[in-house]
């Protein structure tokens, strides 16, 4: 019961402290307790940092803890502190660098036999590894993906540019130099767009003269949705510049330009569906033929 407890917490930790801090996977295993640090703003607010050591980009950088990571971070120090002892000094060997590091208190730390021993990255990559087989046995969607320590660096940045972070903000707490390292790792959806986009609209409204600002008139607005209305195909709508003639002579199926609907997924199953029947046919006419 203890083994599985312990495994339990490793995996949590890592997980959280993957997706709530965005850090590589080679400066978690490098977290110590002297990572911990705290800054006083101007107003007196004293806030959390993480600080991480030099790694890819070779220079440190702090991440302001939220208060989920902090959360994970004091669990930590509190399972290695419980029987009233500080954090243990180890080694832990460099496999970029083949070298072993002065001891030192990391919090990704646990027992090996009667000694202490730091976590390797082989180890939390099969955590990860162990934690998605476990997530697939529920949800059959993740049954066909591997996850891996990076893919928590990409969801955190996501989750925070798409919740309106400037991007290059997002760039220093990862440790990115060039800010279109960092535009890679977002995943930026049409919704998204969209909701910002509207967002700060309204907000530049409120803060300037009404009058500076128009509605869409009714006229407007029935033009724009009669010119979609023509648009409008079987399977969607065509994407074509309007008036342009159609390559595909309507064999819209085929045409790259067709923006499919998806309430219209379940007809093009029943079309994929009677296509193979169509080919199966002479098929099985040519087999009887020889």
């Amino acid at each position: 019961m203890g083994t599985d407890e312990e495994a339990a917490f490793w995996d949590w930790a890592s997980v959280e402290t993957l997706r709530h801090s965005g850090v590589r996977i080679e400066e978690m295993c490098e977290l110590t307790h002297l990572s911990i640090r705290q800054y006083q703003r101007p107003n007196g607010e004293v806030i959390a940092l993480l600080v991480v050591a030099p790694s890819k980009t070779d220079r440190e950088r702090v991440i302001p803890m939220s208060a989920e990571l902090f959360h994970v971070i004091a669990s930590v120090i509190r399972r290695h502190t419980r029987h009233g002892r500080p954090i243990p000094l180890v080694s832990r060997y460099d496999n970029h660098d083949k070298v072993w590091s002065a001891p030192m208190p990391f919090l990704f730390q646990r027992q090996n036999g009667s000694a202490p021993a730091a976590f390797s990255m082989a180890a939390i990559q099969q955590m990860i590894s162990r934690r998605g087989q476990a997530l697939a046995e529920t949800h059959l969607a993740f049954r066909d993906l591997r996850l891996t320590p990076h893919d928590f660096r990409r969801i955190f940045i996501t989750e925070l540019v798409n919740s309106g972070l400037p991007i290059h903000i997002g760039a220093a707490l990862l440790g990115h130099l060039n800010i279109q390292t960092t535009r890679g790792y977002v995943a930026v959806f049409d919704e998204d767009v969209v909701r910002h986009y509207q967002a700060h609209i309204h907000q530049r409204r409120q803060a300037r003269p009404a009058g500076e600002y128009r509605d869409t008139t009714k006229q407007e607005w029935d033009e724009f949705e009669e010119h979609f209305d023509h648009r409008k195909v079987e399977l969607g709508a065509c994407g074509r510049p309007y008036g342009t003639p159609c390559q595909h002579e309507h064999a819209c199926v085929r045409c790259p330009m067709l923006h499919v609907s998806p309430k219209v997924l379940s007809r093009l199953e029943e079309l994929e569906g009677d296509l193979l029947g169509r080919r199966a046919r002479p098929r099985g006419i040519r087999r009887l033929d020889q």
